[in-house]
């Protein structure tokens, strides 16, 4: 009779356990962030921030201070600004937007914010099918 009740309460105590241990877990899970479009104009972030350099008259100089390490940006019609950063299971798309510095684009990816800072995680970028911007 005791080895039935010493049973039952060892069988009893897992259970807790594991239901305490899934509780927490799902407390503290977070969903995995779903990837979204961006329509925008890419800008290097440098000469954006400093004084508001874009379009295609800032085309060659935005080119030049990317390829010289200056961080990508992305300016949706609302003027939010994204940083964009470079996926790093694939930095394929980050690369090729490189190329398109001062042009309409739809970029594609996890959206974040750090420190009231607004930043993409790229993992599609491509011409932009239509003038307007988001």
């Amino acid at each position: 009779m005791k080895r039935v009740l010493g049973t039952l309460v060892l069988v009893g105590a897992l259970a807790f356990a594991v239901v305490a241990v899934a509780s927490e877990s799902a407390k503290t899970a977070k969903a995995a962030p779903k990837p979204v479009t961006l329509k925008g104009e890419l800008v290097d972030m440098g000469c954006y921030v400093s004084h508001e350099a874009k379009g295609e008259k800032h085309k060659d100089c935005a080119t030049k201070c990317v390829a010289g390490g200056m961080p990508m940006g992305l300016l949706t019609s609302d003027n939010k600004l994204y940083l964009l950063t470079l996926n790093h299971d694939n930095p394929d798309a980050y690369n090729s937007a490189k190329d398109m510095m001062s042009a309409m684009v739809e970029v594609t990816g996890t959206v974040g914010e750090r420190n009231g800072a607004k930043i993409i995680d790229v993992t599609a970028v491509k011409a932009a099918t239509t003038a307007a911007k988001q």
